[in-house]
C-alpha cells in the first residue's frame, strides 16, 4: 500500500518550530511521506500558535481554507488556548496539543482510520526524548528546547494553558543533542524555551551551567541563547555573564521589559521593576559593548495612561534596544488580563504602538550605522529573500546580507559593512 502523503507547517516561536522539525522526523521514520503542499497530502497537519489575538485569528484563516476532501490536524498551542473557537470554526478531524514527538504517529494513523482524534489531554507536561530523529527546516541551525513550560503567572499570557510549567532537560540530554547535530553538520544552535533563564531550576542547575557545558563540546559552531525574563536573569546575572565571556556564544540579549511603568510591571504580573531590567543591560553592555539587546512591549494593557507609556517611551530613547517587537494589548481567553474593566480604547493603543514602532525603527537605524566599516567573519545560516543573496550573523548575532552567485550556506565568509538599514546590515565579501 502506498504511503500516506503528509503536508505539515509549523508557525510560531522557536520552540514550536522544533516540535515541527520532530514530528516530521518521526513521521518519516515511520514511513509517511513529506510533500511540500496542500494539495498533494492526504493529510494536513498545522502546527499553530496562538500567543496573540492576530495570530490566532491569522490561524483560523488559514485553516478554514484546507480544502474538503484534506484530513486536517491542528495540533500546537491553538487548540489549548481557544479549543471553543476551533469547534465552532474549522472543521477538523483531529487536535492535539504542543510537544508531541512520537505521538504524532498514532494520532495521524487514527486520523487516516477515519477517527475524530482528540489528544489534548497531559500537553502541558510532555516532553518528548531530545534524541527522537527530526527533519531541519534549516541543515546548519539546530533549535533545541532546553525545557519546556515556565515559572511566570504574566497576567496577560495564555501560553502557559499550552505549555504548562517548567519542565527541564538535564544538560546530558542537551549535550548528546548537539553532539549528534553537530555531527549531522549543524553549526549554529538556538537554545530555546519559554524563559531561558528558568532553566534548570526544577532540577538543581541554571542557564549559566548550560551554556558553558554546552561550549566545552569540541567543534566549531556558534550558539544563540533565547529569550530570558528579567527577574530570573538577574538571579544569576554574574555567571551568566561568564557564561556569555565564551566565543562561541552569539553577543545577543533578548530581555522583554514589557513595559516602562513599575505599576504596570505589577499589574502585569512581571516581577521586576524598570530599574533591574537596565541593570542587567547595562551589567551585559559593560562586558560586552557591542552586544545586540532585543527587547519586547506590550501597548496599551489595561490601566496604562499616557504617563505610563511615556514612561515606556523614555526607557527605549534612554536605553536604546537594537531591536523592539511591538505588541499591540488584546485580552486572551481565561488570563487574568482579561477580566480587567480599566481597559484602554483600540485606537488609543494602535496610536501609541505607532509611535513607539517609529521611535524604535530610528534607534535600530542608528545603532546599526555604528557598524559601518565594521571588517569580520560571519556565519551564513540562510539564504536571502532574493536570488543570489545571502544573510550571515556575525559575533553580536547582527543579520548582514551578501550578494554572491556560490552556495554560501553554512560558510563562514569574511566581510565589510557598508551600508544600513533598520532590520540589517549589508557587507561585501572580502576575499
Amino acid at each position: 500500500m502506498e504511503a500516506a502523503r503528509v503536508f505539515l507547517r509549523s508557525f510560531g516561536c522557536s520552540t514550536n518550530l522544533a516540535d515541527g522539525e520532530v514530528m516530521a522526523g518521526c513521521l518519516a521514520d515511520a514511513g509517511f511521506k513529506l510533500v511540500d503542499g496542500v494539495a498533494e497530502a492526504d493529510i494536513v497537519i498545522y502546527n499553530t500558535c496562538a500567543v496573540k489575538g492576530p495570530t490566532e485569528n491569522r490561524m483560523i484563516d488559514l485553516l478554514k481554507k484546507v480544502p474538503n476532501g484534506k484530513k486536517l490536524l491542528v495540533v500546537g498551542c491553538l487548540p489549548l488556548i481557544n479549543f471553543d473557537r476551533l469547534c465552532r470554526e474549522v472543521h477538523f478531524d483531529g487536535v492535539a496539543g504542543p510537544a508531541l514527538g512520537d505521538k504524532i504517529i498514532e494520532i495521524v494513523n487514527g486520523v487516516l482510520k477515519g477517527e475524530k482524534v482528540v489528544a489534548l489531554e497531559g500537553a502541558d507536561k510532555a516532553k518528548p526524548d531530545l534524541s527522537l530523529p527530526r527533519v531541519r527546516l534549516n541543515p546548519v541551525v539546530g533549535i533545541i528546547p532546553i525545557s519546556y513550560g515556565c515559572l511566570g503567572s504574566c497576567a496577560y499570557c495564555c501560553v502557559v494553558y499550552a505549555r504548562g510549567r517548567l519542565r527541564s532537560y538535564s544538560i546530558e540530554e542537551i549535550v548528546e543533542r548537539v553532539k549528534a547535530d553537530l555531527a549531522d553538520g549543524v553549526r549554529e544552535f538556538w537554545l530555546t524555551s519559554q524563559d531561558t533563564a528558568c532553566y534548570g531550576r526544577d532540577i538543581g542547575t541554571n542557564l549559566a551551567e548550560l551554556i558553558e557545558t554546552v561550549c566545552a563540546i569540541e567543534g566549531d559552531f556558534k550558539v544563540r541563547v533565547g529569550m530570558m525574563t528579567p527577574n530570573m536573569a538577574l538571579s544569576i546575572l554574574e555567571n551568566l555573564i561568564k557564561a556569555y565571556g565564551n566565543e562561541k556564544v552569539f553577543k545577543f540579549l533578548h530581555l522583554p521589559v514589557q513595559s516602562g511603568d513599575d505599576d504596570i510591571l505589577k499589574r502585569m504580573r512581571r516581577f521586576y521593576t524598570v530599574a533591574d531590567f537596565k541593570k542587567i543591560v547595562d551589567t551585559f553592555r559593560a562586558a560586552f559593548p557591542k552586544i545586540t539587546i532585543a527587547t519586547d512591549i506590550i501597548c496599551g494593557f489595561p490601566g496604562e495612561d499616557e504617563k505610563a507609556f511615556e514612561r515606556t517611551l523614555r526607557l527605549i530613547e534612554d536605553v536604546k534596544p537594537d531591536i523592539v517587537n511591538v505588541s499591540k494589548f488584546f485580552a486572551r481567553p481565561r488570563t487574568p488580563a482579561a477580566a480587567m474593566s480599566d481597559t484602554v480604547p483600540f485606537p488609543g493603543i494602535k496610536r501609541r504602538s505607532a509611535m513607539l514602532s517609529s521611535l524604535a525603527s530610528k534607534i535600530a537605524l542608528e545603532k546599526n550605522r555604528e557598524w559601518v566599516g565594521w571588517e569580520g567573519e560571519i556565519f551564513i545560516d540562510e539564504a536571502g529573500k532574493v536570488a543570489g543573496s545571502w544573510i550571515g550573523r556575525n559575533f553580536a548575532y547582527k543579520p548582514i546580507v551578501v550578494k554572491s552567485e556560490e552556495n554560501l550556506l553554512g560558510k563562514v565568509v569574511h566581510v565589510k559593512i557598508y551600508d544600513v538599514f533598520p532590520t540589517h546590515l549589508e557587507g561585501a565579501l572580502l576575499h
